[in-house]
This record gives C-alpha cells, sequence and structure tokens, in this order.
C-alpha cells in the first residue's frame, strides 16, 4: 500500500463542500494553552455552518485544546519550517485545499502563516488571510522578516490590535493590508459559575494567570507580593499556569517567605471557576498585543491591574475597569493593587464597568460577524460565488 504524503489521507475520505457554502480552512501550529491557539479553537467553533463548510488544520497535533474541536488535519514540518519534510508537507496541505474547494484560508500564528500562506496560494485558493496576534518583539529578526515575506502573498493580514497593526504599517505594509479584528470571548466567559476556591472573609486574593515563560512577569509579581503582604497581612496570591519557570519561581516564592501565602494552581481548565476566587487579576507582562486573560478577566467581573504594554491601552480604561502602570515601575505596581485592595467598592464597579464594555466589544457573536464580513468581502473583490466552479 502507498503510503501518502502527511495530511493527505484525510482529503482523500471527505467530500467537497455544498455548493450553498463557503469552504473556509483555518490553521494553527498546534493545541497548546495559549491565546492564538484558544482564538483559532473559539472562531473554528464559532463560525456559522449554515454558510460556511469548517476545515481545520495545525502542525503538530498535540496540546489540551485538541479536544475542544471535532476534526483536525495534520500536517507535520518535521523539524523545521525550510526542510524537505516541510516542503512535502506544504504540497500535501495545497491538494487538501484543492480538494476540499477551500474559499478562504487563514493562519493564525507565526508558523501556520509560514505554512499556510504559500500552500494555499500554490492551490490557487481565491482568499489567503495572515494573522499577526503579536507586537512581533518576540521573534527574532530573522523571523519577524520571514513572515512579512509571507505576508506579501496575503489577500488581508489580521491583526488582534491596533498595536500590533502599527508594529507592521511601520515596517512598510500598507494600511489597507490590514484589519483588526479582536479577540472573541464564547459566551460561557460570562455565566456566573462556582469559585474555585473558597472565599475567606477578610481576605483579598490577587492571581496571575499566565503560562511560566519569560515576559509574562511573575517575578515582578513575586517581588510586589512581598512588599504588600509587610502592610496587608490578609492577602493572599495565586499563580495559575506552568511552564519552565515554575521551579524556580516556587523556589524564590520560598526565599521571599511567601510559601505560606501563594498558590501554585498549575494548569487549569476551569479558568472562569478560578477568576471567580480573585478579587484582581493582574499581568505585569513585557509584551502583550491583546491579552486573553485581560479580556477573561473583564468577562468576570475581576478588576485588572496590567502594564501599560501593546493592546493593555485598548483593553483596560485607566481608572474605569482597572490600572495602568509603567512597565518597570514597581512602585506603580505596588500603589494601584494598595488602591484596591483598601477599596472593596471600586474593585465591584471597575469589575462591573469591565464586565460590560467585554460583553458589548469582545462577545463571541460580534467577532465572528466581523471575520465572516471579511471573508464575504474579499471573495466578492475577488468576484467569487458559492456557485462558481473551483478552479
Amino acid at each position: 500500500m502507498t503510503n501518502l504524503a502527511p495530511g493527505l489521507e484525510d482529503c482523500c475520505a471527505h467530500p467537497a463542500p455544498a455548493r450553498s457554502q463557503t469552504a473556509v480552512f483555518l490553521m494553527t501550529n498546534t493545541l497548546e494553552t495559549g491565546g492564538s491557539e484558544r482564538q483559532f479553537v473559539t472562531m473554528g467553533n464559532a463560525l456559522d455552518r449554515q454558510k460556511f463548510s469548517v476545515s481545520l488544520g495545525c502542525l503538530r497535533k498535540f496540546g489540551a485544546l485538541k479536544n475542544e474541536v471535532d476534526r483536525l488535519h495534520e500536517f507535520s514540518a518535521g523539524g523545521s519550517l525550510f526542510g524537505l519534510q516541510s516542503w512535502r508537507a506544504r504540497l500535501a496541505l495545497s491538494r487538501f485545499l484543492r480538494r476540499k474547494r477551500i474559499a478562504v484560508a487563514q493562519s493564525f500564528d507565526f508558523y501556520s502563516n509560514l505554512m499556510l500562506i504559500p500552500a494555499a496560494r500554490f492551490a490557487g485558493v481565491p482568499v489567503v488571510v495572515g494573522s499577526h496576534r503579536q507586537l512581533g518583539d518576540l521573534l527574532t529578526q530573522g523571523q519577524f522578516k520571514a513572515q512579512s515575506a509571507a505576508f506579501r502573498f496575503c489577500d488581508q493580514v489580521v491583526c488582534n490590535s491596533w498595536a500590533a497593526a502599527r508594529r507592521l504599517q511601520e515596517t512598510g505594509m500598507r494600511e489597507q493590508k490590514l484589519t483588526v479584528i479582536p479577540n472573541g470571548l464564547p459566551d460561557a466567559w460570562f455565566a456566573a459559575v462556582p469559585a474555585a476556591l473558597v472565599h475567606e472573609t477578610g481576605v483579598v486574593r490577587i492571581g496571575l494567570i499566565s503560562r511560566m515563560n519569560p515576559g509574562k512577569g511573575h517575578e515582578v509579581f513575586l517581588r510586589v507580593a512581598e512588599k504588600l503582604t509587610v502592610r496587608h497581612p490578609q492577602l493572599q496570591f495565586v499563580l495559575v499556569g506552568d511552564g519552565p519557570l515554575r521551579p524556580g519561581l516556587e523556589e524564590r516564592a520560598r526565599q521571599l517567605g511567601l510559601s505560606e501565602r501563594v498558590m501554585f494552581l498549575g494548569d487549569r481548565h476551569d479558568i472562569p471557576a478560578v477568576l471567580a476566587s480573585l478579587d484582581i487579576s493582574v499581568l505585569p507582562s513585557s509584551s502583550e498585543s491583546l491579552s486573553n486573560v485581560i479580556l477573561e478577566s473583564m468577562a468576570g467581573g475581576v478588576p485588572v491591574v496590567a502594564t501599560e504594554v501593546g493592546g493593555n491601552r485598548e483593553l483596560v480604561e485607566h481608572e474605569k475597569t482597572g490600572f495602568l502602570f509603567s512597565p518597570g515601575n514597581e512602585a506603580q505596581f505596588v500603589a494601584a493593587l494598595e488602591t484596591l485592595i483598601t477599596q472593596p467598592e471600586l474593585r465591584e464597579r471597575f469589575g462591573s464597568c469591565g464586565r460590560e464594555k467585554a460583553r458589548a466589544e469582545y462577545a463571541i457573536s460580534t467577532v465572528r460577524d466581523r471575520y465572516q464580513d471579511l471573508y464575504r468581502d474579499l471573495l466578492a473583490v475577488k468576484g467569487w460565488t458559492a456557485q462558481a466552479p473551483f478552479k
């Protein structure tokens, strides 16, 4: 029996979409618990199945989120996006896109940009959409240049914040090629849920929810926690997430004498319940495009204290839904937290305003419609209709 190229066996087993539907293919790198991956899953599940036939793909089929999608087609690049295996995977992906008569192909992150965009163009997909879901400062210079080269072959690049869009404009990309569509929140994030941690009378609980990678500000959070506990013995601190820095952070908490005050919860799949346990949510990261954690905190009615970087300015309305502080300014961070610690009525007001803003601007129904409108508009420019034969 002849072995098919990666991903090709899937395209042989499934028929083309009905003529009344527009065939859309979305692709991400993995299904780990990251912001881009979660938006990929959210949008893949949210698109209107009456109007769109949706196929989902990835480079590596692993991660906790893989169980949240019905079917996932894997196109493995091997160990390099530029090796022989990666070009075999692109060829298999191109064949898949043609067989499925995909009309719109969209990548969701750096790795899938480099995999899907050339494959979709080679396949003759009418509309190809890339994504820029970070500021770009976490990419190497070579990676940024490679992604910019791939974007030249897109019809449009979706950025999830104005900050991310401005970064691309600064490198010479035309404004007309950029569309800003923020991250979307499923309805479940707005539902009331029981708290994961029992509330204790008089205790104020402050949480940082983030993968424990460099740049997320965990060390800053622990230093600030030490300063606050001197004056506010009623505080508890919660760290949610896992990653390479966790052992060092646990040791640092012990060194600072915070072992009895800091809880390390690890990876959690009940974030709404965790947020229901918190009084304040913080994100002292050095770089953000549009933070899912801030959005989720707002939907849960939890006030936010975050660094004034990137898209955080677009989410947190200073002194209305939370506080912003300058990166590296721990004194501002401490002052903002102390204001909320000592004023429960302010926490309530900020949380309520944040929830209203999240529901009005970031509910999945609103964000989904913006994606669907974008797809239809781009196809209309190409003169494509659902009844047209695939070329």
